[in-house]
This record gives structure tokens, sequence and C-alpha cells, in this order.
């Protein structure tokens, strides 16, 4: 679509031009049917007199354009994307009128229709360019303005946006419709406005902030979930979070209210809309979570909670910063869970799947410094990555060890007094954490923040006979293609017995390391352990390499030690060395499978299970992927058995179990969980735990479709509806495959949930021969998807559909064919498809190091 991707040029551009934006009137109707919704913007700004620019507006129609009283003419003006303003005086008033479509996309203005009550839901998802598929708008993040919306929708709905919900006013002579007339936002990025709306029931709380002003407090979800809210849980949460930052900023809240607003086909886990929060349906739980998604779900409401300031009360000016906004929110999020509420090892689940997440992102070819040069909006969509969120985050608690947390919070503090209610770049925050630290942060930041690639860490030691250490070194390593050896800040930790047979920490030396080899008398004398670990709590962002004694300690004795963390960080070290086809794939399986029981942490376990069905999926030598694999799911019903009754463990050992299944007497165990001839004491078979049995009895060609089809009249939900879409794409026949790849590839008509859930079970084979004839059609359909269809749908086939499970050297080679017939305006499907190779790269080097 003609200028959709507008560019970091046209916006300095444009901010040179629009020199002020006072403030958005936008009149929305609701009521128009089930396609589009009426649109009527009025936006006072002021301009280089004389100058011409534009606005933002995806639209379906444009009736009028009217700038300063002059009507312009629509086709002129308005090509579906942007409109033309010509001759701008020094003070101007624009009022655009328009119908804009409703999408299912999850971007702009989603509308959704609850199988259960037939009634609409809608909700807004703007970041990052799409506040102008609901209303003109100059779309840049730079441009803060107040927005006030007046909004006209049926009687019955509930509308949420920024500012405290007005009483509604019914439009005379049509009961049926009302109107809510909300008061003006505080100056603003139009990415952090927000319309939820809909027949949504709310509960509602509020709290006494730090100022002594009273905030309230709503939670929004459907009617049909009402009955699974966990208000209570989720309230509290929220106001240990508030507490915690108010004063760790020094700065109460900046909005009048604040609501977490949980709606349906959302893509992503949470948008931060200033004082409306917006939240993925999946986080109101209707059948027994794993404590992993709980701590997720925490972690998701902290994370958007610490944006009300660090993005929304000030606010990057261009996306180069988008980094910075999601690192910061990531970090404390984590720091408020770990220091604030009951989630004592939020750190230990950081290290788990945060930093292990950053590591694989920063290993891929695509791989960027975290400060990444943004040239226009398609960069931003394709570095919404681990680097953005994950090795941002990493660096930031590196900063902190480096800086000192107290010194690191005062420069945060000066931060948000000096800018509040602006816009920032990097070098201001790093500005004010100099002055508080008193550290000359430049180098730092050339080192972290403007290269790409993750550094090793590998201790050298030597000892005397008698086991004492005559000499201690951290090597620092990099790869060719990164070559970057950077400072750290780290701690050493030695691990030893005690009295009751736990490996426990029994020293710790703080310390910089920098330079290829640095050498650490410190240690030099002490007996050596039966365990040494690089990067003890954390601090450091590198991959860590055991010494030969602390490896074989780790890998017959993991499950011994005592800590969290430190386990999480064994367990780190072991899959890197997989990954990098450093260590055979099968012994990092019996590595987890002989260790997984006795962890304790669940979100360490949910990692771990994940790492496990991904190596036998594609690191495991080929030739031994079915005999592994069932040696697999034997030990997992094995383990299944050991759990304690109930626990979350076995739920989740259940889980990845079911997903492993393809021998007749692993099936039948399934079938007969579900049908509950053979239940397992303290396992309750929930309609979500139903829904993943019949997927794996479909994968397992157990079941037909007619099966499936029952289980959908037992849960006529959307969750159900989803549901039964993977399974019926997950049945092994060639019939199957074919009708789910004409729904989601050939039509293309289906909502980005029902999308997602077709391509999972599509994806979901116990024989890859069964995708194979796909490969080819996939180059093939993959450059229409992306021109045609929204960033968000396009991904979802890109990345799913890719034929990742045909790892041969064949499919590297075909992938590269492909690369090299792609144009210079085909950036995003080209780094998509970079990702993929090297998926298979990495998959053929570690079934070599298997074999």
């Amino acid at each position: 679509m003609p200028g959709t991707n507008l560019t970091r040029s046209e916006a300095v551009e444009r901010a040179e031009c629009i020199r002020h934006v006072e403030d958005y009137h936008v009149e929305l109707d609701l009521t128009r049917g089930e396609r589009v919704f009426g649109s009527r913007t009025t936006v006072r700004f002021s301009a280089a007199e004389g100058a011409s620019s534009f606005i933002d507006a995806i639209t379906d129609t444009v009736r009028s354009v009217t700038l300063n009283g002059v009507e312009l003419h629509v086709e002129k003006a308005s090509d579906g994307v942007r409109i033309q303003l010509p001759s701008l005086a020094a003070e101007n008033v624009l009022v655009v009128d328009a119908d804009a479509p409703y999408m299912n996309t999850g971007e702009g203005l989603h509308r959704f229709v609850d199988p259960v009550d037939g009634e609409a839901y809608l909700y807004t998802q703007f970041e990052v360019p799409d506040s102008r598929r609901m209303f003109a708008v100059f779309e840049q993040p730079d441009l803060k303005a107040s927005f006030r919306f007046t909004v006209t929708a049926p009687s019955h709905w509930e509308v949420v946006s920024n500012s405290p919900t007005p009483e509604p006013v019914r439009v005379p002579g049509q009961e049926a419709r009302s109107t809510w007339d909300f008061a003006p936002t505080p100056r603003i990025s139009s990415y952090v406005t927000a319309l939820v709306a809909g027949p949504y029931q709310k509960v509602a709380d509020e709290l006494v902030n730090a100022e002594g002003r009273t905030i309230p407090l709503g939670i929004f979800a459907r009617k049909s979930l009402m009955q699974y809210l966990d208000a209570e849980n989720i309230f509290a949460l929220t106001k240990e979070g508030f507490a915690f930052y108010e004063r760790e900023f020094g700065c109460g809240y900046p909005f009048e209210k604040y609501d977490q607003l949980f709606v349906p086909e959302f893509n992503a886990g949470a948008m931060e809309n200033a004082g409306a929060v917006t939240i993925l349906e999946s986080y109101v739980f209707r059948s027994k979570p794993t404590q992993a998604t709980v701590e997720r779900r925490a972690i998701t409401v902290l994370h958007e909670l610490a944006h009300m300031w660090f993005g929304d009360l000030v606010t990057m000016r261009w996306w180069d910063d988008l980094w910075l906004n999601e690192s910061f929110a990531e970090f404390m999020s984590h720091l408020a869970a770990a220091e604030a509420t009951d989630f004592r090892h939020a750190w230990t689940t950081f290290a788990s799947v945060e930093k292990s997440w950053a590591y694989r992102q920063d290993q891929l070819p695509t791989t960027h410094p975290i400060f990444a040069d943004i040239s226009d909006l398609a960069d931003v969509e394709v570095n919404f990555d681990g680097i953005t969120y994950a090795k941002g985050a990493s660096v930031l608690k590196q900063l902190v060890a480096w800086v000192g947390q107290d010194h690191f919070m005062e420069g945060v503090r000066r931060y948000f007094a000096k800018h509040a209610w602006g816009n920032t770049v990097l070098a201001d925050l790093m500005a004010e954490l100099e002055a508080a630290s008193g550290r000359d942060l430049t180098a730092w930041g050339q080192a972290w923040l403007e290269t790409a690639g993750v550094n090793t860490l590998s201790p050298e030691i030597e000892t005397d006979d008698d086991g004492r250490i005559l000499r201690f070194a951290v090597r620092q390593s990099a790869v060719p293609d990164y070559p970057q050896i950077r400072p750290h800040r780290l701690a050493i930790a030695f691990y030893d017995r005690d009295g009751a047979g736990e490996l426990v920490r029994t020293h710790r030396a703080e310390l910089d390391v920098d330079g290829e080899l640095t050498e650490v008398p410190e240690l030099v004398g002490r007996p050596r352990p039966a365990l040494v670990l690089l990067n003890d709590d954390d601090l450091a962002y590198a991959k860590v390499r055991l010494d030969p004694v602390s490896l074989a300690t780790a890998t017959s004795c993991l499950k011994d030690i005592s800590e969290s963390l430190p386990r999480a960080l064994v367990w780190g070290s072991a899959w890197d060395g997989a990954r990098d086809g450093e260590t055979p794939a099968r012994a990092y399986v019996d590595l987890v499978l002989g260790n997984i029981g006795a962890e304790s942490d669940a979100s360490v376990v949910q990692t771990l299970l994940r790492q496990l069905a991904t190596t036998l999926d594609y690191y495991v030598a080929a030739d031994a992927q079915p005999e592994a694999k069932r040696s697999a799911a034997e030990r997992l019903w094995a383990l299944v058995h050991e759990a304690a009754p109930g626990s979350d463990s076995q739920l989740q050992f259940v889980k990845s179990f079911s997903a492993l299944a393809s021998s007749e007497e692993h099936l039948d165990a399934v079938a007969g969980l579900l049908d509950g001839s053979a239940p397992i004491p303290g396992l309750d078979v929930d309609q979500d735990l139903r829904w993943e049995l019949v997927a794996s009895l479909a994968c397992g060609g157990r079941i037909e479709r007619a099966r499936i089809e029952d289980e959908l009249a037992r849960d006529t939900t959307s969750t159900g509806q989803c549901a039964a879409a993977l399974a019926t794409a997950a049945l092994p026949t060639p019939e199957a495959k074919a009708e789910a790849w004409e729904s989601i590839v050939v039509k293309g008509t289906l909502s980005n949930a029902m999308q997602q859930a077709a391509i999972n079970g599509f994806a979901r084979v116990h024989d890859a021969a069964l995708l194979a004839p796909f490969a080819e059609k996939y180059f093939e359909a993959v450059p229409r998807i992306v021109a045609e269809r929204t960033h968000a749908l396009a991904q979802q086939v890109v990345v799913g559909l890719y034929p990742a499970r045909q790892t041969t050297q064949a499919m590297l080679e075909r992938t590269d064919e492909f690369l090299a017939s792609l144009g210079p305006d085909q950036a995003a499907l080209r780094r998509m498809t970079l990702e993929n190779r090297d998926g298979v790269q990495r998959a053929l080097r570690a079934q070599a190091a298997d074999r």
C-alpha cells in the first residue's frame, strides 16, 4: 500500500514543519455495521507558514477533508493512507470525515464476535503505526498532543479510553445508542491512546498513591470469561507495583485512573496504553494454569505498569530507542517482582526465559546492536525481537551492576523529573546515570549498545597436587563476525556439598572482567570446589562454559544445587552447548530427563520442556530421533507418576508427554486420560487439558474429525474454536494438511488467532515427510502473502509454515535460492527467511555433533 512505510527522514521533516500539535477531537461512530465505523477527526496544530505536509489516515472512504475552512478535493488529497496538506497557515484546524475498516488482525481497531453470546467486542492496538487505522493522526511519537474521544456505541456497552469513562448520554430518539464524551488526555503519543468497547464487564477497586491521590482501578473481561477472573490477585499485584514504582521513580503515577482490560485475539502479551492497558485474554485462567504462566502474567502486569512512567510519561523521540522503552520495562518488572511481590525468584525466570531468548536472537545472522538503526516503520516491526526486549533488559541489568542499583535509580529519578511529558533520546538517560554514579559511560555504551553478538566466558584453572588453586583466570572470546570484547561486572562462585549433601555456595567474588584474559588472584590458594560457576547471580550478559570438573559435577548432580538461580545458569550453559553443537544432543536429553523431576522452579521446568522438544525434533541425529522420542516419552510418563499428585510439575509433564506420544501404548495412555478410564491421582483433566489430549490423539491418528467436532460441541467458546482448528489441522493425512494449507495460505480469511492455531496444527506432525509436498508451495506463496497481508498475519505464515522440519542440505540450498530472488524492497521477508534458514543450519550442525 503506498505511503504506509513512514521513514525517519520523513518524520524529522514533518516535525520541523508541524511545530506543535495542540489537540485532537476524535468522534467515532461504532454503530454503522460489522465492516466499518465512522471516524471524524478535528486536529489543531501550528506549522511553518506556507509549507506543505501530510497526515496519516488508513481509511475505507474519505467523505471530506477541510483545512482552515477550505474543503480540499478528496481524490487528490487522500490515497487511503495519507492526506496531503498544502499551503499550511501558522495556526491550523484540520477536519477529516471518513469511514475506517474494522480489523481482524489484532492491529488498529480489532472487532471480535464472541461465539458464546454473539456480542461484538472491540479493542485497539496501535503500536507501532496503527492509530492511523482509527483516526487521522500525525503518526510519530514525538508529535505529542492531547486527545479527546467522543464515542457513539450501543447503549449496553462499556466504553473505555485513556481518560476516566464519563456517563453516557442516550442519542435522542434512539434509545439503543449512546454517546460517551471523554475528557481530554494529558499530552501523550498517539500510539498509547486506546479505545476498548463492547459489553465487557468490570470489577472495580482503588488505591491511594504516595501523593495522597485516590486512583480508581478497573479490571475488564468479556462476559463469558468473568466467572474465571481472579481480580483480587491482579489488584493486589497492581498495588504492590504502584507502591514500588512510585518509591523507586520518585514520581507519582501520572494518569487519573488505571484500567487493565483482558481482550480477545491479542497478538502480544499486553500493551501500555496510558491508563488503559490491554492484556492477552489467555491470562484469564479458565483451567488450571501452570505456575510458570501465573508468573508470566505477573511480570506482564508489572511490565506494562512500568511503562506508565517510562514510555507514556516520558517517550522516545523516534523508534531507534524502542529497545530502551521495552528493556527498561522488562528489567523493572523483574526487579519489582523480586523485591516487592511473592515472585521472589523472578531473576531465575529472567535467566531461564529472557536471557535464553536473548542469546538465541543474538546468534542469528540478523542480530543487530541494541541501539538499532531504525530508518522506517518496517524496521520497527521486525525489531520487536529478543534484542529489543531480552538482550536490552539483560544489558540494563549489567549496567545496574556496573554503576550500582542505588545510583541507577537516582539517575532514573532525575530523568523523570527533568523530562516529564516530553520526548527523549538515549543520551538523556545516560547523562543522568553518569551524573548520579560519577562513572563515564561512553565506552560502556559503545561496547554494549552499538555492537552486536554475545561473548563467551570460560574459566582457566590450575591446581597443585592437593587440589589448591595455583592460577585462576577468565577467558573471554567472541565469534569472528562480531569480535567485540566487552567489559563485564560479574561474580564467580564456588559450590561444595554441605552436611546434607546439597551443593551450596561457599565463596563468592565480584569483579570487573575486561579483555580476552582476566586474572583473578584473590581465588589463588583456595581449595578447588566441586563446581565453579562464572556469572553467579547472573549479573553479566554472556554465555558461560564450565570447566571439565564442574561440568562433570553438574551433569551428575545438577539437582543437588540448592538454589534455583545457579541451577538455571547451569541449565543454560548446558543448553548453549547442545545448540552450538559442542555437546551431543542426546546427552542434553539425558541431562534434562535425569534432573528435571527435582527442579522446583516452574518457569525453569517449562523452559526445559520446550528446549527438550526442540532438541528431539531438530538436534538429535535424524536416524536416532524416533527412538529418542519414544524413550523421552517413556521417561516423561514415569515422571508424571513420580511427581506429587496435583503438582505443577505433574501437569507440565502430562502436557509434554501428550505432545510426544506417538506409539500405540503412549496414545492409549492419552486416550485413557481423556475418557477417564485411566486417571492419574491428583490430575484434573479440565477443558484446556482435554484439548491438549485431543490434539495429541489427532496428531497420532487415533481420532477423526467427528471426534474433534464432538469436543467442540462441549466447548463452543473462542478458545474451543481455536483448539479445534489446531487439532483438525494436526490430523496426519495429506487431505487434512491440504485443507489447512488452503485455509491459511490460499483463502487467507482467518482472524489472527484462528490463523495461528491452524498454523500450529499444520506444523504438528510425527512424520515430517507429511509436510514435504508443501515446501515448494511455501516459497511460491510467501512473497504474495507479505505483499498483501498486514505484518502480523504475514509474519505468522512466513515463520510458522517455513519447512524447517525438512532438515536437509537441500532445504538450505533452496532457501538460498529464494533469498537470492528477493529484491531490496523485501527486507522484512529477507530477515524472516534468514532467521528460518539459520534454524536449519544450526540443526544440521547439532545433528552432526550428535552422530
